[in-house]
């Protein structure tokens, strides 16, 4: 197959745009900073603080996400901010924090050397999280076995002990499969489970349907490698079970979080060094923008938004007034904005109209809003669609702060280079924003903020910039100056003393269901996505840039479907979805399974994959079933002459 052809790098905004009789035309940034605010006034003068939203960048740092959360609830009024936490992580934030009170990993990079297992299901982790990955493979040479739940055999698959390969959408009743072998053989922790846990009677009373005979009939995987890892995940003296998007990406993307809690509750797999759950984060600061509560129903410090007592707290600290209730997510907020209730956004280094499932229905929503403003380094597909365009500086370079990684560690971020003329720092956007709005910020320094936020966030009140500095990263929670946590959560769960032990961990019997979007005579092919190595998200900041392993979009096939198809490697096809159609080139994969095919999301400009993909939503989290679209392939008239 050829190479494609290098795509124009995006080029930096440099000056403020505003929309002119329908055309984004250059402004002044005190123009373009009046436009800004006078909307943002105008709808929620018109609406309520409701009719705003804000959407905050995974990208940037833990200061400017904390600023973003500020600034929606104390100079709006409103709880409506979130960020693209929605799109992959949010069902693992949603599991863990209902139960244990948390929504990070709960384990080191170090402990997944030291551990002696590894699972990692729904995750491509040596193309997706290639630093992590290494991590692993230290662990593999140590003589730790790997075993890799996954539909396709990828690069990370190939280095496993075990391989199970499970049809898209049955994480659930393997997960139950495996819970029940683990209770049939006799390989409970039930010490554990007596002292930490509550539920397990209605856990066993629904795990009991799935033998590994009807789990291997639903999910493809043979019984034998099943019972396999059950044994040895059960057996294993430091277990740590990961997981991506092949987890968090479906319509019951927290029932498939939850079903894996159960495995570590079952076999006491939490909690301990070398023991945990971790949720692998893809962008640099995904987890940080959770921390610093740009979500709509935490706080900073993952501190419960419909507490009176907490919402009191920053309220009084902010001299503000917002509700304690919680606001809506990203999903609902483009729910909101369809219905007419949401009228203007604030959107702050992201790119919903590429990122979003079913993106054509996101830009019909966003293409009805009274004012949008976007604030970006570069004119993105989204950026082209505001009112008001606000160059900024690029956080990982141009900014003083810190990012929180995947481990929970928080990292200080140094400014390396000034920002181009006339590109401003995010914070100093939003300060003169709220002063146009009335509010009276001081805000000087990304430490001006930090301090502020660890004066209020009791698990980062002891993470000074000069510690932070000193011991190059501290995980949280960290509550005190003078001490440091272990490197793992909830060690809490193993206290003999009821009181220090604290509230115990809850099982969870979910359900078993599958994708939405069916498979048919019409639409016969299951479609999963994902990244590559050499890519980074919708590729504003990658495709342009030259990469000896970058081909651009395909569609993978298997061999077996390429042939029955009649379609080579390289040769162009239709695919269609129930909402549209978009065509790619065919490559041929021998991972895939005849009936699953594969496609990326990193080339929207010249093939959007989310015109087809599905917007079937987790209820409780509000992610997309990104894994799990039904299409059909066709191919191509033959062009003449």
């Amino acid at each position: 197959m050829s190479r494609r052809k290098k795509t124009e790098p995006y080029v930096r905004l440099t000056q403020p745009l505003v929309r002119d009789a329908g055309v984004l035309r250059p402004a002044t940034w005190d123009e373009a900073l009046d436009s800004a605010a006078e909307g943002f006034r105008r709808n929620v003068a018109s609406g309520g603080p409701d009719a705003f939203g804000m959407f905050s960048c995974a990208r940037a740092t833990n200061e400017m996400n904390y600023m973003a959360q500020k600034f929606t609830r104390a100079v709006i009024g409103t709880n409506n901010v979130d960020s693209c936490n929605r799109t992959c992580h949010a069902p693992s934030v949603a599991g863990l924090a209902k139960v244990f009170g948390s929504g990070g990993g709960t384990s080191s990079y170090q402990e997944i050397e030291d551990a002696d297992l590894i699972v990692l299901w729904g995750s491509n982790a040596r193309e997706a999280h290639p630093i992590f990955f290494q991590h692993v493979l230290k662990a593999v040479n140590k003589g730790a076995k790997l075993y890799v739940v996954d539909p396709r055999l990828t690069s990370t698959g190939k280095w496993a002990h075990g391989w199970l390969r499970l049809k898209v959408g049955t994480d659930i009743p393997l997960a139950h499969a495996i819970a029940r072998e683990i209770i049939a053989s006799n390989l409970t922790n039930m010490s554990f489970v007596e002292r930490a846990t509550e539920g397990f009677q209605e856990f066993v009373k629904a795990v009991e349907p799935w033998t590994l005979p009807v789990a291997e009939l639903e999910t493809g995987v043979p019984a034998e490698l099943i019972r396999e890892l059950a044994h040895a995940y059960a057996k294993a003296d430091r277990g740590q079970l990961s997981w991506t998007l092949g987890i968090t990406e479906h319509h019951n993307g927290t029932d498939n979080v939850l079903s894996l809690i159960n495995l570590s509750l079952l076999t006491g797999q939490v909690g301990r060094y070398g023991a945990g759950l971790n949720p692998l984060r893809g962008q640099n600061n995904v987890q940080g923008g959770g921390d610093m509560g740009a979500i709509p129903d935490r706080l900073p410090g993952f501190q419960d938004i419909t507490d009176p007592g907490v919402a009191k707290k920053f309220n009084d600290a902010w001299g503000s007034n917002f509700k304690a209730a919680k606001g809506w997510n990203l999903t609902q907020m483009l729910e909101a904005m369809e219905r007419g209730d949401m009228t203007t956004v604030y959107i702050i280094g992201e790119n919903p109209v590429q990122s979003e499932a079913d993106c054509e229905h996101t830009v019909k929503r966003l293409s009805n809003l009274d004012h949008v403003v976007v604030q970006d380094i570069f004119l993105t597909k989204t950026a082209q669609l505001a009112h008001v365009v606000l160059p900024a500086a690029a956080a990982w370079c141009e900014t003083d702060g810190t990012f929180t990684n995947s481990e929970r560690r928080v990292q200080r971020v140094r400014k390396a280079l000034a920002p181009p003329e006339g590109a401003r720092d995010d914070i100093e956007i939003m300060g003169e924003i709220a002063t146009r709005l009335g509010a009276d910020w001081q805000h000087k320094t990304g430490q001006d903020v930090w301090d502020e936020l660890r004066g209020l966030s009791p698990i980062h009140t002891g993470m000074t910039y000069d510690r932070l500095e000193k011991l190059g990263g501290i995980q949280w929670p960290c509550p005190d100056e003078d001490s440091l946590e272990p490197s793992f959560l909830h060690g809490r769960l193993w206290e003999e003393d009821p009181v220090k032990r604290g509230m115990p961990a809850t099982f969870s019997p979910v359900p078993h269901s599958p994708p939405v979007d069916e498979l048919t005579e019409e639409f016969p092919f299951r479609l999963t996505t994902g990244r590559r190595l050499d890519s980074y998200n919708t590729g504003v900041q990658s495709s342009g840039f030259e990469s000896p392993l970058r081909m651009g979009e395909t569609l993978d096939l298997c061999p077996q479907d390429a042939l029955m198809l009649g379609v080579k490697a390289g040769e162009e096809v239709a695919i269609t979805s129930r909402r549209g159609q978009i065509q790619a080139p065919v490559r041929i994969d021998d991972g895939l399974t005849p009936g699953l095919v594969f496609m990326t999301f990193h080339f929207p400009d010249e093939i959007d994959v989310n015109i087809i993909t599905i917007e079937a939503t987790c209820p409780i989290a509000g992610t997309a079933e990104y894994k799990a679209a039904a299409i059909r392939i066709d191919k191509l008239p033959v062009k003449v002459g």
